[in-house]
């Protein structure tokens, strides 16, 4: 059994089996619509009580414990300038490959595989090249655990930070623990922003989707960028809880969110292609578009 998932760090409880039961319970709240029982009620899809997986309620409280603006501020300075590691991108996909675990009964996909079989399902449906690009490494930044960070602070639902925290997030109520909670500075409908301010001014929690987009912000379009920073801010694209602070364009730029979406939660095709046979195209889009090597 490959553990790395489960020794992330030291100090830190790690109440996932593996970083792909979060997506897992993600399914559980957002099931494909072209499955869903028609008798069963959208309500019942967010019963987070009835989940199966009492790790992941243990993952969101430590999530919503420690993820404070302070938080957020200090590891973007110490991530942000991207002087951990630098390789190429085959070599982090190389390490994204250890986080398979193979005591997770969903799945017996590594990381590789998950990615390739979004990123063929965005190009079999025609879509831009560099849209596919978005598919093959919108995972990518769970390389922090790498460098020891904890699950909290890879995965999970993502959300603003220096504002009130919106009852629309998952497990809301450990945010009752937050130091941010009670703070009067982060505790108000805006906090320290201002309405319609555009995300583009917003702190966001951080993890594997806020790393990944400013790895990639000098190389891919905008709406590539959105994909990549708001893929896992369900409380917005699906739950509409921070209207207030979105400006017009990113509404606009949202529905490139949404429409990304899907291919990342429901793209499981078992006849997908051999690395090998992918291979020859994906070297070439990579190249494209990225440099030979990334600074992480």
């Amino acid at each position: 059994m490959n553990t790395t998932k489960n020794t992330l760090t030291d100090g830190y409880a790690t109440p996932l089996a593996d970083l792909d039961e979060w997506e897992s319970d993600i399914l559980r709240r957002y099931p494909d619509p072209a499955v869903i029982n028609e008798n069963k009620k959208e309500e019942d899809f967010r019963n987070y009580q009835e989940t199966e997986k009492d790790g992941v309620k243990e993952f969101y409280r430590l999530n919503h414990l420690y993820q404070t603006y302070d938080f957020v501020i200090e590891h973007k300075a110490k991530y942000l300038n991207f002087d951990k590691k630098e390789m190429p991108i085959w070599d982090a996909f190389d390490f994204l490959n250890e986080l398979v675990d193979d005591s997770d009964p969903d799945t017996d996909l590594d990381q590789m595989q998950h990615l390739l079989q979004t990123s063929e399902a965005i190009r079999n449906d025609g879509h831009p090249d560099w849209m596919v690009l978005v598919g093959l490494i919108h995972d990518m930044g769970k390389v922090l655990c790498l460098f020891g960070e904890p699950q909290w602070a890879v995965v999970g639902d993502t959300f603003p930070v220096g504002c009130a925290f919106s009852d629309k997030i998952v497990y809301s109520e450990f945010f009752k623990d937050n130091p941010d909670y009670t703070d009067p500075r982060y505790n108000t409908e805006l906090g320290i922003y201002t309405r319609n301010c555009g995300l583009e001014n917003v702190h966001m929690s951080w993890g594997h989707d806020e790393y990944v987009y400013h790895m990639m912000k000098d190389y891919l379009p905008e709406q590539g960028l959105y994909m990549l920073r708001y893929h896992s801010f369900y409380a917005q694209h699906r739950e509409h809880a921070y209207n207030h602070l979105m400006s017009e364009h990113d509404h606009k730029m949202f529905e490139w969110v949404k429409l990304f979406n899907p291919y990342d939660l429901y793209s499981k095709n078992p006849n997908q292609k051999s690395w090998d046979e992918l291979r020859p195209y994906y070297e070439n889009l990579v190249a494209k578009y990225l440099p030979p090597t990334l600074k992480f």
